[in-house]
């Protein structure tokens, strides 16, 4: 008896010691995963933060921040763990105030087992629903795109979608290199630049009750945009806004017919052809006919033109006729080489394909010379202008900066002392011509007025107007081209009912010429560079 009792004893030890291993095994188990993997489990979240986080800042060419991401938080749901789902929605509703308990109710029973209830929760809403602690609610590091300039720069940078994708502007066009490098990207924006630009045009709006405006600066020797302003403008931080004309990129895909900034493109394309000299005169004394239509002037003159003349006073007629002596092939090359027959190759998903003749004949030969026929982006003028006054070199134009000693790809479109003839023909325009609006003491600015009729149903309408000023400056030695564009201007009391670019567009570029040429370290002259109208009487001599 003695025997058996102490068998059974001693079973119950080994069983009880048995159990106390078992336990010391499952509880040890349980705390290597609650130490070491939850550890690796923590690292992992905090590797998943880190992979979530990336999109890359943007900047402006002085470091200005124009693009950046903040952590958020978003709240997920599965559906199928959710048990009392009107309970729940009553719950959350209660929490996040704003939102629509129907629509939350509905989400809640889908048959998913993923489904987006809440993006961006503050942190104290964030913290209020964890404490409910209920099973099937979950939480999404996630990042929210944030624009600091508002719509100072909307157009250009773009936008991200709800799950910050760019769909729109730089942050489309560099979406993969956003998403997988943690370096800033800079864009050759300067904002102080970029500022000025819209400013002014804003001005410019209200004075002539326009409905838009568009302002470029590229500098001649790089390609760069140091802005870009297209207005109206939208504020990509609150979309709901937006209207969809705001959106519309007016720079870079809308095509225009520019009117008589493509004098300068015309006189280039002879001078360099050999097809006309300075000295060259052309009768303007009476209207061109062709093919049913007449080609006038604005004030007719009664006695030939030379060809600093025909620019001076903006003459259709001898531009055309300038036109006819060039040649269709001719010109169809010249306007090919300036890339005004293809986009442009700015680092935009939004750019405009040129709206050329097909097939080209005589009469658009002509009315091309003058602007008319053909419609380009305010963005190939600007590129334009930039080509004839560098040397004659064509530059893409870039929203990105150039680093030093890069290099900066190019292709030669007319002689160098072509060029140069052409710096002082756009020189003359200011100093004697209808660009004298635009003049700036110092700063030797040289450009061209274009007035164009907006093309509608039933063809042009007289009244509405696109009226653009095209320059460079200084001509001395040519760094900046700018461009100005006012969308259906009216005439006012200061401008004597004149609607015009003379008017409008080129008292616009006037001031911000004034304004921008101190900050980009241009130190005005004390005298002019040249004389423009000894030389000019010499040559018609």
């Amino acid at each position: 008896m003695y025997r058996r009792t102490t068998s059974m004893n001693r079973s119950r030890l080994v069983f009880t010691i048995v159990m106390f291993i078992l336990a010391f095994f499952v509880i040890s188990l349980r705390l290597i995963d609650v130490t070491i993997f939850k550890y690796i489990s923590i690292k992992n979240d905090s590797n998943n933060q880190s992979k979530i986080i990336r999109r890359a800042d943007i900047l402006d060419r002085n470091g200005t921040l124009l693009a950046t991401s903040l952590p958020l938080v978003s709240l997920y749901a599965n559906p199928h763990q959710i048990d009392d789902k009107t309970k729940v929605a009553q719950k959350i509703k209660h929490i996040l105030k704003d939102i629509n308990i129907n629509k939350l109710l509905e989400k809640l029973k889908e048959d998913k087992s993923f489904v987006y209830l809440h993006r961006n929760l503050l942190p104290h809403q964030e913290y209020e629903i964890n404490a409910l602690g209920i099973p099937g609610l979950y939480f999404e590091n996630a990042e929210k795109r944030i624009y600091p300039q508002n719509e100072l720069v909307s157009h250009v940078i773009g936008l991200t979608d709800i799950d910050n994708k760019g769909i729109a502007g730089i942050e489309k066009t560099f979406e993969n290199k956003l998403n997988s490098c943690r370096d800033p990207l800079h864009l050759s924006l300067d904002i102080r630049v970029q500022t000025i630009l819209r400013n002014e045009l804003i001005k410019t709006i209200s004075e002539f009750h326009a409905i838009g405006a568009i302002g470029i600066v590229m500098d001649v020797h790089t390609g760069e945009l140091l802005g870009m302003v297209s207005l109206p403008d939208f504020n990509p931080n609150n979309l709901t806004l937006a209207t969809s004309d705001a959106m519309f990129n007016r720079a870079s895909l809308g095509d225009y017919e520019m009117g008589s900034t493509f004098k300068i493109f015309n006189i280039a394309a002879t001078l360099d052809a050999g097809t006309s000299t300075l000295t060259s005169k052309y009768d303007v004394t009476n209207k061109l006919k062709i093919a049913g239509f007449e080609i006038s002037d604005y004030k007719q003159k009664n006695h030939p033109l030379t060809v600093p003349e025909i620019l001076k006073f903006s003459s259709n007629i001898g531009s055309a006729r300038m036109a006819i002596d060039l040649g269709i092939e001719k010109q169809i090359a010249f306007m090919s080489k300036i890339g005004m027959m293809r986009q442009t190759d700015i680092e935009l998903s939004e750019v405009s394909s040129p709206l050329i003749p097909n097939p080209w004949r005589l009469i658009n030969s002509m009315t091309i010379s003058y602007g008319h026929g053909i419609a380009v982006s305010p963005l190939h003028v600007v590129t334009g202008i930039s080509t004839l006054v560098n040397g004659g070199l064509l530059h893409p134009a870039t929203l990105l900066k150039h680093e030093h000693n890069q290099s900066i790809k190019s292709q030669r479109v007319i002689k160098s002392e072509t060029s140069k003839i052409m710096r002082d023909l756009i020189r003359m325009v200011v100093l004697e011509g209808t660009g004298r609006n635009a003049s700036v003491l110092g700063y030797d600015v040289g450009g061209k007025t274009g007035t164009a009729e907006k093309v509608g149903i039933g063809g042009y309408h007289h009244k509405s107007l696109l009226t653009s000023f095209i320059a460079a400056f200084p001509m001395s030695d040519p760094k900046y081209a700018i461009l100005a564009m006012i969308d259906e201007p009216k005439g006012n009391k200061e401008s004597y009912g004149f609607a015009t670019a003379g008017w409008t567009a080129a008292p616009a570029v006037g001031r911000i010429i004034s304004q921008i040429g101190p900050l980009l370290g241009l130190i005005p002259s004390k005298m002019e560079s040249f004389n423009t109208k000894e030389t000019f009487h010499l040559q018609q001599n």
